[in-house]
């Protein structure tokens, strides 16, 4: 497998400025020159990979975390063989809004873009909207940081490169009982999120499982004051809040919070590992943990590059939520693109059906671990990153956590 260079050059930043203000459009392409026919005005060759995203919306801040790193690749690796010819990659933006509502017909915008394959998207339920779109249309998707088993369950086309919900919420419950000995768990949720029941329903399975008592509570979409809830967790004598939310539900639980003196630990899964959620906690005595695909300082080499290249380029640390802390997402979105470049160099085509056809035998090691596909097309992983809030703007890692699949 070709080895990839960890450097960030400043032109490559400077380069990418145009792509990365793109973001906030419906769609927009990386490659302004390129045509229809899929070639650039010089001639060169051209393959559309389709960027499934939330750039607006309550999960933009996350989906443009996960949009930096397949940038920041495309960036260090504009090309790729494809059947003993070179192709430049032009990465094709639809935003899903972050709205189960809009994420059918941004997959469709993809489909009629005529990209080979799709990379995303940031959030278990715009994944599953949009999937039965790229079911009809015979395109491949890979989902980058989509936790949920309903992305793949019954969609020849999805897969993914993340773990999943039953594993990471068994993860946070052993945690709660190795790290905490709690025997009572407060989980709270968004009524009707897909991802969020889940998640609860996969922890309250683990952690009744191990002897420990679940109180659950959900809140109303667009709900702003949860000082309700968490007086009951208080009330209700909870060792652990299991609060698997939105970026923007999460910010607001952590700092009312605060306010409110709980001194109950929060866990929280992947969607929590935000630099907005780090603001939110700091300068405060909250407890927060979260499970994660990836820590900084795992991989010195991408650390490094990727730093130079979001503090080269205002946009990217814009949509880095201002500063040069690594998200988990941004590590995952680069090695989606390196699987992405894979599964192209194994079809030796850029026809989707053949990009499709030839996911299944893919392996990767990327900077978030090995990654391979199962049957269902779901990522064969089985450790967790654990981490926590130092409440002075940075996370520290706690722990690598397992369990046996």
């Amino acid at each position: 497998m070709k080895s990839k260079r960890f450097v960030a050059l400043a032109s490559a930043a400077a380069l990418c400025a145009a792509m990365l203000g793109g973001c906030g459009s419906s769609s927009t392409t990386a490659t302004a020159s390129s045509t229809a026919a899929g070639s650039t005005a010089s001639g060169d060759k051209v393959v559309k990979i389709g960027v499934f995203e939330p750039s607006t919306g309550d999960s933009a801040s996350g989906g443009k975390k996960e949009m930096l790193g397949m940038q920041y690749a495309n960036a260090e690796t504009p090309t790729v063989e494809i059947g003993g010819e070179t192709y430049q990659v032009e990465l094709v933006y639809a935003d899903n809004g972050s709205s189960t509502d809009k994420a059918p017909s941004a997959a469709a915008e993809l489909v009629s873009q005529g990209v080979s394959l799709v990379l995303g998207s940031y959030g278990s339920g715009v994944s599953i909207a949009g999937g039965p779109v790229f079911d009809d249309a015979g395109l491949a998707a890979v989902g980058v940081t989509c936790t949920n088993p309903n992305v793949t369950a019954g969609n020849d086309y999805y897969f993914r490169i993340c773990f999943l919900d039953p594993f990471q919420g068994t993860v946070l419950a052993n945690f709660a009982k190795d790290k905490f000995d709690a025997k009572v768990a407060y989980c709270l949720g968004e009524t009707g999120n897909e991802y969020d029941q889940g998640l609860i329903a996969y922890f309250t399975q683990a952690f009744e499982a191990a002897g420990g008592t679940v109180v659950t509570a959900s809140f109303p979409t667009n709900n702003s004051d949860f000082s309700t809830y968490l007086n009951q967790a208080k009330n209700e004598g909870a060792d652990v809040i299991f609060t698997p939310v939105s970026i923007a539900y999460s910010t607001q639980i952590i700092q009312q919070a605060a306010a409110l003196g709980i001194e109950a630990p929060f866990l929280g899964s992947d969607t929590l590992d935000d630099n907005m959620v780090l603001a939110a906690a700091e300068g405060t005595d909250i407890q927060l943990y979260v499970s994660t695909f990836y820590q900084e300082g795992g991989n010195a080499a991408f650390d490094e590059g990727i730093k130079a290249y979001i503090n080269g380029n205002a946009e990217a640390m814009t949509n880095n939520g201002g500063n040069d802390t690594i998200a988990a997402v941004t590590a995952m979105g680069y090695d989606a693109y390196y699987v992405a470049l894979e599964a192209l160099k194994a079809a030796g085509s850029t026809d989707p059906a053949a990009v499709k056809a030839a996911l299944p035998g893919v392996t990767y090691d990327g900077v978030s671990g090995h990654i391979a596909f199962d049957e269902v097309g779901d990522a064969i992983r089985d450790t967790a990153y654990i981490k926590h809030s130092t409440n002075d703007g940075a996370w520290e890692l706690e722990t690598q956590q397992t369990v046996a699949q």
